[in-house]
């Protein structure tokens, strides 16, 4: 791994990025209702479907997101206290009419035991959980993945937890005491562009593991520089996404 040749990269990334050569106009989540950024239905709103945001098309997940918030029928869903006073076929039918949910037994469980955790722990409102732990990253994450793992089904995984907090950081009023420590998000765009930059071995590529590597390089990598690893995501995501353009 050559450091210095793949910081350079990163800097033309970056550029190309803030050019819009790698596209990015339109972003998965910018399907939303556009509440206050501060407001509790906000905070839900960029939660709830995140758990559901597993090897599927994101673009088309908000997009069903936004159809389930619009439609009447369908709208309770991001209550949490409304979710568990109906039964779970109510709530199964809410989620799978627009396809918010496809698996629609066990999506339907994750969705709910989370907002059963959201009631139990925070009388409903997630915005407790950053306040509770002072927006701190590392202590949030360890909350979520370490402490009460179970309680968080899907949103406490690798990929998903720090993705879901790069999220309530661009699209809600939340700022974080350590911003430094929110790492990549390595999902399956972010991991291929990682070991296209050299970052990261075949052996490293194929692992099972490959999401806790990548998270652990892009650390060791930015480490002392002008970057934050949340600074490259996107650009990384969108250069996968679209196919890799020449990085001049």
């Amino acid at each position: 791994m050559n450091k210095d040749k793949i910081l350079y990269k990163v800097d033309k990334l970056l550029e190309m990025y803030k050019n819009g050569e790698l596209g990015g106009e339109v972003m998965p989540e910018d399907a939303n209702p556009h509440f206050e950024k501060g407001s509790l239905e906000n905070y839900l709103y960029f939660t709830l479907p995140m758990s559901l945001n597993y090897q599927r098309n994101s673009y088309i997940l908000w997009e069903n997101a936004l159809k389930t918030y619009e439609d009447l029928e369908t709208r309770f869903v991001f209550n949490p206290k409304i979710c568990l006073e109906k039964t779970f076929e109510e709530v199964q039918y809410a989620l799978t009419k627009h396809k918010v949910a496809l698996q629609k037994q066990k999506q339907t469980e994750i969705w709910l035991s989370l907002c059963n955790t959201f009631i139990e722990l925070f009388d409903g409102d997630i915005r407790k959980l950053f306040e509770m732990l002072d927006n701190n990253v590392d202590e949030i994450r360890n909350f979520i993945q370490k402490d009460n793992k179970k309680k968080f089904p899907y949103l406490s995984g690798t990929k998903i937890c720090n993705y879901w907090l790069y999220v309530i950081y661009q699209y809600t009023d939340k700022r974080y005491k350590d911003i430094e420590n929110l790492t990549i998000a390595p999902d399956t765009h972010v991991c291929k562009a990682t070991y296209k930059l050299g970052l990261i071995t075949d052996n490293e590529f194929n692992s099972s593991n490959v999401q806790q590597i990548v998270i652990d390089k892009w650390q060791e990598l930015l480490k002392n520089t002008k970057y934050r690893p949340i600074d490259i995501h996107t650009p990384l995501w969108l250069w996968s996404r679209n196919g890799f353009k020449e990085v001049k």
